[in-house]
């Protein structure tokens, strides 16, 4: 049985994976900034949730799922139906170009995310090397 999808437990599953890939390290060495990745709470069989993630230069040093978006105050907020998620878990959509056709709405400064592409393929390389139990 694989780690739920949006638990805490997958928050920090990804965020060990991230600290033993070199990819990911290689890709997000000049990253700052920590972020939530929000999934909106529109399936009705489903609840939103935000997952937190401190990212720093290719470094995760905390990942969390948050219970109100105001315990913390990161510089980017990435928020999408489960369904988009899914697609990019599915490697059927790419995050960057999520983010431009506005499958993937943001907050924070899209310059740094658009400079660094590679680091969202290899934070989704990393995502799917998870045993993940998705929510249907």
């Amino acid at each position: 049985m694989g780690i739920r999808y949006g638990s805490d437990e997958w928050a920090k599953a990804l965020c060990q994976e991230l600290n033993k890939s070199q990819a990911w390290k290689d890709a997000a060495k000049n990253w700052e900034g920590d972020i939530y990745f929000m999934v909106e709470p529109r399936e009705p069989w489903l609840e939103g949730f935000a997952m937190y993630f401190d990212l720093w230069h290719g470094e995760c040093r905390e990942a969390c799922v948050v219970q109100d978006e105001s315990e913390k105050n990161p510089a980017y907020r990435i928020w999408a139906p489960y369904s988009v998620w899914k697609q990019i878990m599915d490697k059927k959509l790419d995050g960057v170009q999520a983010m431009m056709t506005g499958k993937l709405s943001m907050q924070g400064d899209m310059a740094q995310v658009m400079k660094m592409p590679r680091a969202t393929t290899e934070l989704t390389n990393c995502s799917l090397l998870i045993d993940t139990e998705f929510p249907e």
